[in-house]
């Protein structure tokens, strides 16, 4: 077999081959991938990157500048914030290109960056900006980095809570493998619905390394709108706050929901007749398929017990029809996330008036018993005992599993085996 030459250079010198990068680099690829994709629809676009240094994101901001040399023949610029707050006020700027008569490009796709403690003290313009519009050819992605632990941070930061708070949607990819796909989901929604987009990213999704596909040929699906509000989506240069929410909350939010489903965001792993399903995100997830192969649970062996996993990439607000066709079959919904439950109680509301509501546990049990803890991270074996228990509890624990529970000392030493 013939070797491929490969070089250092080749994961932006070709973006359209797989290649081994770490999570900056593939945050680089992404805006690059923007880039080309803009180009070869038509569309003279530039790249705007503003932020304030900080673990899990801390290498961005060097490797932004060792890529300078792609970077600017592409019109991506990066500009290092003095603070978070001026970072985010310019990227705001950069979604009001509209109103500004000297223009030269017809839109500015942009990525805020920093950590928990500059997220907390950005609310203001991330708020501001994402009820005042994006643009329809520029679109904003805010990347929260998050310290679930606080390794590094003086409070473990989880950012969702503050982003539902802001009304503004938040993708959470699994691992580098899906930083592009997912950015380039963001920004296409950024642009469909007219809002901003957060990026969930913690040590264990984007400070790691692996091999990405080609994104650059990725189809978007653009879902038809219906019925808009006169005045548009995006942002109009006019102050008019109570109509600015009206706007967002109405249209934006439900349309983000939309893009998101037509463009298959979430997504089962198994498929199959389904008694106990898994709702998880990001990080988790990852402990979910670790644990359940440690379980000796493959996706034949799942199908078989009646398991599913539902991989959520929209976190914040739940996409509902995909949801609830997952739970239409279901007994129990088994929510695994990390830090306090957020996916849990949307999804209580969201299911609260169907027909066949199943059982929803997760950081308890239907007794009031803590099962998965909201101060600390999640570990997988951990995962393992608590998936274990609930398959007893539904009756899914067969003789073959029961054995292998007790070979690898996870029964509950609460329940008989």
């Amino acid at each position: 077999m013939a070797l491929r030459h490969v070089t250092l250079d080749d994961k932006y010198d070709d973006i359209g081959k797989p290649c081994l990068v770490s999570g900056p680099q593939a945050l680089v690829r992404l805006l690059l991938t923007q880039r080309r994709r803009d180009l070869a629809a038509g569309l003279n676009t530039a790249g705007f990157v503003s932020g304030y240094r900080g673990s899990p994101l801390g290498y961005v901001d060097q490797t932004l500048w060792e890529a300078a040399k792609w970077l600017e023949p592409n019109r991506i610029v990066f500009q290092p914030g003095i603070n978070e707050d001026l970072a985010a006020t310019a990227v705001w700027g950069t979604q009001q290109i509209d109103v500004m008569k000297d223009a030269t490009v017809d839109g500015v796709f942009a990525i805020w960056h920093g950590k928990g403690p500059g997220v907390d003290r950005s609310g203001d313009p991330l708020k501001h900006g994402n009820y005042t519009g994006s643009h329809p050819r520029g679109g904003v992605l805010v990347l929260l980095g998050d310290d679930h632990p606080g390794k590094s941070s003086t409070i473990a930061h989880h950012s969702e809570q503050a982003m539902a708070a802001h009304h503004m949607p938040v993708i959470y990819p699994a691992g580098v493998a899906e930083v592009v796909r997912f950015g380039l989901l963001g920004w296409g929604m950024s642009r469909y619905a007219g809002c901003w987009t957060a990026f969930k990213c913690v040590n264990e999704t984007i400070e790691q390394t692996a091999t990405i596909q080609g994104e650059e040929d990725m189809p978007l699906v653009t879902p038809p709108y219906g019925d808009l509000p006169p005045e548009g989506l995006h942002y109009r240069g006019v102050y008019s706050p109570a109509r600015d929410e009206m706007i967002h909350k109405r249209w934006r939010l439900p349309l983000a929901q939309r893009f998101w489903r037509a463009n298959g965001g979430d997504r089962r792993e198994f498929g199959g007749p389904t008694r106990l399903g898994i709702v998880t995100a990001g990080k988790a997830w990852a402990d979910v398929m670790q644990a359940l192969a440690h379980l000796g649970i493959d996706a034949p062996r799942a199908r078989e017990l009646g398991l599913d996993v539902y991989k959520v990439g929209m976190i914040w607000p739940l996409e509902p029809e995909g949801l609830r066709e997952f739970a239409a079959d279901c007994a129990e919904l088994l929510f695994i996330e990390e830090k306090s439950a957020f996916m849990e109680p949307q999804a209580a509301a969201l299911l609260y008036n169907s027909p066949r509501r199943p059982r929803i546990v997760g950081k308890m049990d239907e007794t009031g018993t803590p099962m998965l803890p909201s101060d600390t991270p999640l570990e997988w074996l951990e995962v393992a005992r608590v998936i274990a228990a609930r398959l007893r509890r539904n009756g899914m624990a067969d003789r073959s599993l029961e054995d292998h529970l007790a070979a690898d000392d996870l029964a509950d030493p609460g329940v008989e085996v």
